[in-house]
């Protein structure tokens, strides 16, 4: 079993408040803090800091969250094989760009094993590394960030990302001036998706955002975007394989934006996870 002073560790790691993570667990804050203080004695080392009134984690208790995160999956392992019998609960998930277009013949080689009852979410990056942080899936195929101190990964594909139009649009399948972006209605994906996380990323390393579009929606559903853009009622940026998928788009391309990106498998430091993430990228074509 788990100590329950390490679960207070974990949860104060996720609200970096003591009288938050207090409320959360039902517990007094000097309850809270007496935890924290007896894992720093228990490690010789501090776990927590504060700088200018902010709760920072130290370098050493990095290394512990790291630590216990891996612990508190192999629990919950372990409480799934003692009741699932002869079949195996595997549960990842995928961004929707991933999920939608990259891995449905993938899943469909997967579901055919027999040794595994499967659980699968399809959601953006901030919820699925949400998840994985508490142990809730066994790995995830990413297309945004993620925190390399607090996962493993591994390259599952690299992919381009591109300019999407009507293929009846005055862009389709051109290479145009990066201004000429700025007077179109952009569709974006919602907070938390990695497809987002990258535009704003390159956008901001020429000065600009999302707010220099001459109208902005936000969808958070590729099918819906689609079609509004088949329209011809904006434009937006997306994985290749997300254009590919539907024959009324069409690739742009922006001069000096070369933007290829890697899709990750990614997960916690654990033979479970390993063990299952390779059994399902064994069916990779």
């Amino acid at each position: 079993m788990i100590d329950y002073r390490v679960k207070t560790f974990l949860a104060l790691c996720d609200f970096m408040n003591y009288r938050k993570t207090a409320q959360i667990l039902n517990m007094t804050q000097p309850a809270v803090t007496q935890h924290i203080h007896f894992l720093e004695n228990q490690y010789g080392c501090k776990l927590f800091d504060y700088d200018r009134h902010s709760l920072k984690m130290t370098r050493e208790g990095m290394l512990l969250k790291r630590y216990c995160e891996s612990v508190m999956y192999q629990e919950e392992k372990l409480f799934e094989k003692i009741k699932s019998g002869e079949k195996r609960l595997v549960r990842f998930g995928a961004t929707k760009t991933i999920g939608e277009y990259v891995i449905p013949e993938q899943v469909e080689r997967f579901l055919q094993l027999p040794d595994y009852n499967v659980e699968i979410e399809i959601d953006n990056t901030r919820y699925l590394l949400d998840k994985l942080k508490r142990g809730e899936l066994d790995f995830a195929l990413i297309e945004g960030f993620f925190d390399s101190n607090d996962f493993l990964s591994r390259v599952y594909r690299s992919e381009n990302f591109v300019g999407v139009c009507s293929k009846n649009h005055r862009f389709a399948k051109k290479t145009i001036l990066p201004d000429d972006i700025f007077t179109e209605h952009l569709f974006l994906r919602e907070k938390g998706s990695g497809t987002r996380n990258i535009l704003e990323q390159v956008l901001s390393e020429h000065n600009r955002t999302t707010g220099h579009f001459a109208r902005v929606t936000c969808i958070n559903h590729f099918t819906l975007m689609s079609e509004l853009i088949a329209d011809n009622l904006g434009i937006t940026f997306a994985y290749e394989v997300m254009q590919k998928s539907y024959s009324s788009l069409a690739p742009f391309y922006v001069k000096g934006w070369n933007i290829v990106r890697d899709f990750n498998y990614v997960y916690l430091d654990s033979a479970d996870s390993l063990e299952i993430l390779e059994a399902f990228d064994n069916l990779s074509e």
